[in-house]
This record gives C-alpha cells, sequence and structure tokens, in this order.
C-alpha cells in the first residue's frame, strides 16, 4: 500500500472503530469475540483497501465485512473450543436497570447466528430488509423468514424460563 493511501487506510479506521466494535457488541455479545471480529475485518480491509476505498459506500462495505465475518466464524474448528464452560469469574452484579438488556442479550445469544445477525441489524441498526439480504449475501425472503423465525425463538425464550441467573419481570 502506498503512503497516500496507508494514510487514508489509518485515517478510516482510526475513525470508525468504535461504530465497528457496538456491532460486534451486538452480535458476538462478548467484549473479546468483538475485538476479534473487529481486529480480522480490519485486517481484511487492509488488504482489500484498493476495492473497498473505490466502493460507493464505504461504511456499509466494512459493516458487510464484518457481519460475514462473524457469520463465517461458526464454520472454523475453532470456534467450537471452549475453555470453560462458563465465565470463570461471574461479572459484578450492577442494579443500574440494565438486566432488561442483559436478559435480551443472553436470549440473543441463544438464537441461531443468521438470524442473530438479522435481527441486529433489522432491529439495532434500523437497516433494511434490502439492505440486511445485500449485506448477507442473500435474497429478501430469506431476510424475512429469517426474521420470523428469530423473533419467534427470542419471544420463546424470553416467555418460557429465566436466562443467565436473572428472571423477567411480571
Amino acid at each position: 500500500m502506498r503512503d497516500a493511501s496507508e494514510e487514508e487506510y489509518v485515517e478510516y479506521v482510526t475513525a470508525r472503530i468504535p461504530a465497528l466494535r457496538r456491532l460486534a457488541f451486538l452480535l458476538a455479545g462478548d467484549e473479546h469475540r468483538a475485538d476479534d471480529l473487529v481486529q480480522q475485518t480490519i485486517t481484511r480491509l487492509y488488504v482489500k483497501w484498493r476495492r473497498a476505498h473505490a466502493a460507493d459506500n464505504l461504511d456499509a462495505y466494512v459493516r458487510t465485512m464484518l457481519v460475514r465475518t462473524y457469520v463465517d466464524e461458526r464454520r472454523l474448528g475453532w470456534a467450537r473450543v471452549r475453555l470453560f464452560r462458563d465465565a470463570p469469574e461471574p461479572p459484578p452484579h450492577q442494579n443500574d436497570g440494565i438486566e432488561d438488556r442483559q436478559v435480551v442479550r443472553a436470549a440473543l445469544r441463544q438464537v441461531p447466528r443468521r438470524q442473530q445477525a438479522v435481527l441486529v441489524l433489522r432491529f439495532f441498526y434500523d437497516r433494511s430488509v434490502d439492505d440486511v439480504a445485500e449485506m448477507l449475501g442473500c435474497s429478501t425472503g430469506t431476510v424475512k423468514s429469517q426474521t420470523a423465525r428469530g423473533l419467534a425463538t427470542l419471544r420463546r425464550l424470553l416467555g418460557e424460563r429465566e436466562l443467565a441467573g436473572f428472571s423477567t419481570k411480571t
């Protein structure tokens, strides 16, 4: 990469890392995995910078790279390796009104990856069906069906049982 092009890359990545981390965290549900996803994405972006920089909407291009990295991650053998069944230390209990968010995140982690990606993009990032279909490389019908299935799974999970030690409020 030439110096001017490399400077543009560094400037772009520096400005976009917080937004990429938010998206990765919503998808992965874990700060460390989110950081790994962002790192993989910006590394691939560096390699493909010339093509990416020429894209009409660079932010959309990079978000698509991140979402596809997340969805494809499960196919890799190391993604199934877990060193611990549960986290070694429980997170500290915070009583500042975030329990509902934690319950939703815990339920969202139990939804299949593609459905999870669709739900995060549609409802957390307010993307249209067409945008999500383009990002995931699938049809709009697939996005609609994955949305319906994902929401049904979330409703079932949130309605039937307590998740991650938190109870739903009645």
